[in-house]
């Protein structure tokens, strides 16, 4: 409370400064100025995540407390640890099959985007053509949708909850001073909104499905960022529910939270584990930090014989995004230089990435098709895209362009369409990723 009563305080005095500089006051208003900041400072310290040092030497070893180190293995395979992984896994996902072809599903990260990705799933299944998938993964927003895409489209009414309903859950709360908190603290908005939507969703029902389907050789994969050791780490989401009880439905929350926390916007996720009879904390953030797509280790691409069991699998990739930026006129200042400059890193990452699925698809034998949000489309920024408002739209778009059977594309489709028609002129109608009649943003 003292904290709410202080912030107000400071809030108002700020008004009075900024309104005393415009009438002339600029020296003594720029010192009581410069003291609403540093006591904004000191509250946005406040924030900071207290946490248990990493002990270095002990790093690799590390396993979640509580848990065995199977439920996760990082991104980065050596030859060795990638062959006992797929003689622990590729079995039970060929059995899962049922003698037909393994599908895969890949969700993308995307922030807000990531309701183009749900309303895909509920569409699909209106089509009539959605697969059970044996392999679900997903990174970030992607995250919080795998879970119901892996369960099937019995977890649909869920999943429209999750993301058709979020106009009465928004995630953004800002902290104090908002970006300022940023730059003192820990994150520019608030964690709790997010948390509890995970936790509202995430239910022990849901732990139990999972643990289920799991049983049957299925996977669930989540990638998450390690900042301290700056890897993709990815957790098997099935064999985390599998060990059941509150432990489990914990970590499962955190990870996916951990995956879907933008670095400076939300709190990284702190995860307790032991080594060598000590515990510490290791810090994640955001799965796209690293990799925004979770498709396969890089080793793979030079064992060629090693996915074998996995020939002839159907393989959906959703790209919660757009795979190039619309042209606008930059401004010349340091802030607009630097996020544009970012903006067009991952762009070219995405497309880069797409362009190395089809390649490792082609070569393993599988039929990769991919799904993404055209430039025609008007998707906000990383902020504006949070809005709860843009997320239903989105939401609704891509649940009536998947009912409409026209969001599949051949990767050299949608590679070639972006290299020819780069991006939409304005005023031009929104269209749906194939082709096809006008489809119009309610």
């Amino acid at each position: 409370m003292w904290r709410t009563g202080l912030n107000a305080l400071v809030s108002a005095h700020v008004a009075r400064v900024r309104c005393r500089w415009r009438n002339g006051r600029s020296l003594r208003a720029f010192a009581q100025l410069s003291t609403c900041l540093v006591c904004g400072a000191m509250l946005a310290s406040c924030a900071t995540l207290t946490r248990r040092p990493s002990p270095l030497p002990e790093y690799p070893n590390a396993t979640p407390a509580g848990f065995p180190p199977t439920i996760r293995w990082s991104g980065e395979m050596s030859q060795r640890q990638f062959t006992h992984w797929a003689a622990a896994h590729l079995g039970g996902v060929e059995r899962a099959a049922h003698g037909g072809p393994v599908n895969v599903l890949v969700l993308s990260g995307g922030g807000g985007a990531g309701a183009f990705g749900a309303g895909v799933l509920i569409g699909w299944s209106r089509y009539g053509t959605r697969p059970p998938f044996q392999v679900v993964t997903g990174v970030s927003v992607g995250a919080l949708i795998a879970p119901f895409a892996f369960l099937g489209p019995k977890w649909n009414a869920r999943l429209s909850q999750a993301f058709d309903g979020i106009t009465a859950h928004p995630l953004l709360r800002y902290r104090f001073l908002g970006w300022l908190s940023g730059l003192f603290g820990v994150s520019v908005f608030q964690g709790g909104p997010l948390r509890r939507r995970v936790d509202r969703f995430v239910t022990p029902q849901l732990l139990r499905a999972v643990a289920r389907r799991a049983a049957t050789g299925a996977l669930l994969l989540v990638a998450t960022t390690d900042l301290d050791s700056e890897q993709v780490v990815v957790w098997n989401m099935g064999a985390i529910a599998a060990q059941g009880g509150p432990k489990a439905l914990q970590l499962f929350r955190r990870v996916l939270i951990a995956s879907a926390s933008i670095p400076g916007f939300f709190p990284p996720m702190l995860i307790p584990v032991d080594a060598s009879g000590r515990r510490f904390d290791e810090m994640y953030v955001d799965g796209s930090t690293a990799a925004s797509i979770l498709f396969a280790p890089e080793i793979v691409s030079v064992l060629p014989n090693r996915l074998k069991p996995l020939h002839g699998a159907h393989v959906y990739l959703v790209i919660n995004g757009q795979l190039i930026e619309k042209p606008i006129t930059t401004s010349t200042r340091t802030i607009p230089i630097l996020e544009r400059s970012v903006d067009t890193a991952l762009t070219s990452d995405e497309r880069a990435r797409v362009e190395l699925a089809y390649s490792f698809a082609k070569r393993h034998g599988m039929h990769l098709e991919v799904t993404e949000i055209p430039t025609s489309y008007p998707l906000g920024g990383l902020v504006s895209g949070l809005e709860p408002s843009r997320m239903r739209k989105l939401f609704h778009y891509g649940e009536r362009c998947a009912a409409a059977g026209r969001v599949w594309g051949h990767p050299l489709q949608v590679l070639n369409r972006l290299a020819e028609m780069p991006y939409a002129l304005p005023g031009t109608r929104v269209q749906c990723p194939q082709p096809g009649p006008s489809v119009f943003v309610r």
